[in-house]
């Protein structure tokens, strides 16, 4: 029988190495009662994982599939766990040459990941209606995204500046040499 060597996996996630998920395929092993809710907290059968470590050790192993479900995978297991919007939230946002399209917008996440916004790291604003409450999320890895918390989304829109693309004037902000719209002008 496997035994998950926890000290092995914590060793990979102090040295930034993540574990090669892209490689275990094993089949599915069930429902974990586990949850990451809006605010990027972990639970575990409806009680907080208040240990920050924890948490980001099955941060490193979590990974979405094509069928949008996320599962926490081992290379002899594969638990299927609820995300409420995003098992990240970013919750920093630090800009380096303001303004213009040579700025950097490098985010940080409850769990330590930290980011630039650009062609590998996209910033992509959903709205569940038009003119609704804005949904900002910044790409991670693989299919793993962060949702950019209120302070954060609200110091990016600071930083936001006009264009038009396709026609359609657009406000969004630059990194990296890409602009990202963050929501149209005239809706």
């Amino acid at each position: 029988m496997y035994k998950l060597d926890l000290a092995a996996l914590a060793a990979q996630v102090e040295s930034k190495k993540l574990p090669p998920l892209e490689r275990w395929h094993p089949p599915l092993s069930g429902d974990l009662d586990m949850r990451i809710a809006r605010d990027g907290a972990w639970y575990h059968e409806g009680t907080p994982i208040l240990r920050q470590n924890l948490a980001r050790l099955f941060s490193t192993i979590l990974r979405r599939e094509d069928d949008g479900c996320y599962y926490l995978v081992t290379p002899v297991e594969k638990w299927r766990i609820q995300v409420e919007a995003a098992p990240f939230l970013a919750v920093l946002l630090e800009v380096s040459d303001k303004g213009g399209k040579q700025q950097e917008l490098r985010f940080t996440t409850t769990m330590g990941d930290t980011v630039t916004a650009g062609p590998e790291h996209p910033i992509e604003v959903e709205y569940a209606a038009p003119g609704g409450e804005p949904a900002p999320y910044v790409h991670v890895r693989a299919r793993l995204r962060a949702l950019l918390s209120r302070p954060v989304f609200l110091e990016l829109t600071e930083l936001g500046e006009e264009r038009e693309v396709d026609g359609k004037p657009l406000y969004g902000v630059w990194s990296q040499g890409v602009f990202f719209p963050l929501g149209s002008l005239h809706e």
